[in-house]
């Protein structure tokens, strides 16, 4: 829910009467990030820098939930909002107690530069799982949800969320500080754009952050395309613009579209970027006594910071100011990551041996680096936890004394040896002596943050956090080689954050698991999982492609061949895909209800899980327009729901498809309407050849005329 306009209009009223009264000095000072304090006019210090990407990041004790990405695969947007409400919660309980303290640090205040909306185009970027997915709608739905739970529904904001990378951003890494993504307009408003629109129009997020990069030649933290007529002037964004962290100096020291550090300072203000997250606007004051930028711009920034500190009642006091320490990580929370996760996780193959059973005398083996990695249960952007459970704790919890588990670390992550002096795989032998002397075996493999992530943060052998294929690390692949070899049934659980090549997994496992990065405690929720406590039901955001090779270059921004909208070719996984324990059917759709005028359409569903065990699931409605020129050539996903079902039970539930799913873009961004006739496919995944091969269930179809 937005905050009402009457409450932005006092707020903005307020933040007028002060920076009334500073001098020019004070104001530019205060559109640092880093803003100092002015005593005079009782105005403490403020660091606008805080994260909270699944969770309150790099500020201390926090509930931790999955990274992003494992959020996107819920398709559960209530319980995203959650989420975001609890990273709220804590986050006013941090900086209560934090500023009785004295201490107004980075990290400590109410704005938190999350979510990350931008579209995970190409499988190789490292930033990747901080998204919510490859898909305009699904990531529109899952930001809104997560911008609503960050700001709460009253008079004052609970925090100030953070619609980030504004624009056209999703790598290179290594080249973000001097590339220009080139997007048509057509692609902007098609799937670049729309769910930035959402967060916006539908939950007023407080703020927007520029990109590093170009798009279409402007840099997106100076852009008068993107940030006055799009943004302020199509959307009517009423918030702060918050420059990336020292993007605003790439403008003259890699863009080279200025001479000086001054140059750019008065670019991106001129612009509309309020906040300065880098140390540009140091120049700030040059910039004025030079006559590059006017006093009345710089007021202007000021005004729209201090209305967002007014939003979030930093002056005034508000009913969030009495939330207790004791809400970091208290139960409650916990119980909400620990659901997050156990909807988060896709099962991808599933032969029969799921769920494992926690028999006596049963011997389990856990192998993989991953299998006992910390750092592979938080991604990246996280906060620490009181307490870590690993997928290894987590079996071993909760087989307890019923039978045996083995562990084997099986190689490193990536480098070719665990000790330094050993023979290349060191760790293979006990692995498969582990395998060899197990009845069933959980092989964990995957990534973490130091091999896929922001550049700069990473400190990995790849490029600045990308990858450069789609293949898991040499050490890894021979350690899958050698465990598969062995022949016992096997549990291939991936802990990653985007598409890996698992077509061996799939050739030689009798299961295999998508975990991503499953939150601090997540070990005990795969576990569970894992023993059938409950069903898996998460969903890939994001296709599995077979090979970079069916992928155009990195660095072209084009949607042609790119995701499962456009691709031609044929998924190793399609987005959209995940089995469960149960066997959920779509039995029959049909259209409830039309209306002509918004062309919103009803549809009622008829579902049943004819398995034996209870399960969630999720309803996913496609919609393809067979007739206009300006469609995307494939299909789009255009509502969703997710629902549960105990063994043989039927439910009838309603979806609504909006109007705007009844139309397409033109080549000049243009929303139109030149096709009266759409199929539309109700079932549990896509419409696609793939995931009818992997699933044998065939989607409900359904024609609307209008």
């Amino acid at each position: 829910m937005k905050i009402r306009q009457e409450a932005r209009q006092e707020a903005r009223r307020k933040a007028k009467a002060l920076v009334a009264q500073m001098t020019v000095e004070e104001k530019a000072s205060q559109l640092r990030y880093d803003a100092p304090p002015i005593e005079r006019l009782g105005v403490p210090a403020y660091n606008w820098w805080n994260e909270a990407l699944h969770g309150v990041a790099r500020a201390g004790v926090a509930t931790s939930f999955p990274q992003a990405i494992g959020m996107g695969a819920t398709f559960d947007p209530a319980l995203v909002r959650q989420a975001g409400d609890v990273a709220a919660t804590e986050g006013r309980a941090k900086y209560n107690a934090y500023s009785k303290e004295g201490d107004r640090d980075i990290y400590k205040g109410l704005t938190f530069w999350s979510p990350n909306v931008n579209i995970f185009r190409d499988p190789r970027w490292g930033r990747g799982h901080e998204t919510y997915g490859e898909d305009p709608y699904l990531t529109s739905r899952m930001g809104v949800a997560y911008v609503e739970g960050l700001q709460g529904d009253g008079d004052v904001l609970k925090s100030g969320a953070c619609a980030k990378h504004f624009a056209v951003h999703s790598g290179p890494e290594a080249l973000r500080h001097e590339f220009d993504a080139r997007a048509t307009k057509k692609d902007m408003a098609e799937t670049y754009l729309p769910a930035f629109k959402a967060c916006v129009q539908e939950a007023g997020v407080e703020s927007v952050m520029g990109a590093y990069n170009r798009t279409n030649g402007e840099p997106c933290c100076g852009s008068k395309t993107l940030m006055q007529d799009i943004l302020r002037g199509e959307w009517g964004f009423e918030g702060h613009y918050v420059s990336d962290c020292w993007a605003v100096r790439d403008f003259h020291e890699h863009h080279m579209v200025t001479g000086t550090a001054e140059e750019s300072a008065a670019m991106a203000l001129k612009a509309g970027c309020d906040i300065n997250c880098g140390n540009t606007y140091l120049h700030l004051l040059k910039a004025y006594q030079d006559g590059l930028v006017s006093e009345e711009e710089i007021t202007q920034a000021a005004e729209r910071a201090f209305t967002a500190r007014y939003l979030l009642g930093l002056f005034d006091g508000s009913e969030y100011d009495d939330i207790p320490y004791e809400k970091v990580e208290c139960e409650e929370h916990l119980q909400i990551a620990e659901q997050l996760t156990k909807e988060s996780v896709v099962l991808l193959k599933n032969d029969g041996i799921l769920p494992l059973r926690a028999d006596a005398g049963q011997t389990i083996g856990v192998i993989g680096p991953n299998a006992d990695s910390r750092a592979a249960l938080v991604g990246n952007y996280h906060g620490t936890s009181s307490r870590y459970i690993t997928v290894l704790e987590g079996i071993q919890d909760k087989v307890g004394h019923n039978g045996r588990v083995l562990y084997a670390e099986g190689s490193h992550l990536f480098r070719d040896r665990v000790e330094n002096l050993a023979w290349q795989n060191d760790r293979i032998a006990e692995a498969v002596t582990v395998a060899k002397h197990s009845d069933v075996v959980v092989l964990c493999v995957g990534l973490d943050e130091t091999l896929e992530g922001e550049e700069g943060d990473t400190g990995n052998s790849y490029a600045s956090g990308d990858k450069t294929d789609l293949l898991l690390p040499k050490c890894q692949r021979d350690l899958m080689d050698a465990v598969l070899a062995v022949g016992r049934p096997t549990v291939v659980c991936l802990m990653a954050g985007s598409a890996i090549d698992l077509s061996a997994a799939q050739e030689s496992a009798q299961a295999i698991l998508q975990l991503w990065y499953p939150g601090a405690r997540g070990g005990r929720a795969v576990a569970e999982l894992l023993f059938g406590d409950r069903s898996p039901s998460g969903k890939l955001p994001v296709t599995f492609y077979r090979t970079v090779d069916e992928l155009p270059a990195f660095e072209d921004y084009s949607m042609k061949g790119r995701t499962y909208r456009y691709m031609t070719g044929e998924a190793l996984y399609p987005f959209g895909y995940g089995l469960t324990y149960g066997d959920v059917a779509v039995e029959k759709a049909s259209v409830a209800g039309l209306n002509p005028d918004t062309r919103d359409v009803a549809l009622e569903v008829q579902i049943t899980n004819r398995g034996v065990r209870a399960t969630q699931d999720v309803i996913q409605v496609y919609v393809k327009d067979p007739v206009s020129s300006n469609a995307v050539p494939n299909h789009s996903l255009r509502a969703f729901q997710r629902v549960s079902l105990q063994a043989g039970e039927t439910k009838t539930v309603e979806l609504r498809v909006a109007g705007g799913a009844f139309g397409s873009y033109d080549e000049d961004g243009a929303f139109v309407r030149d096709a009266d006739r759409y199929l539309l496919y109700v079932g549990t995944g896509q419409p696609d050849s793939r995931t009818l091969e992997l699933t044998g269930r065939k989607p409900a179809e359904l024609e609307v005329h209008f």
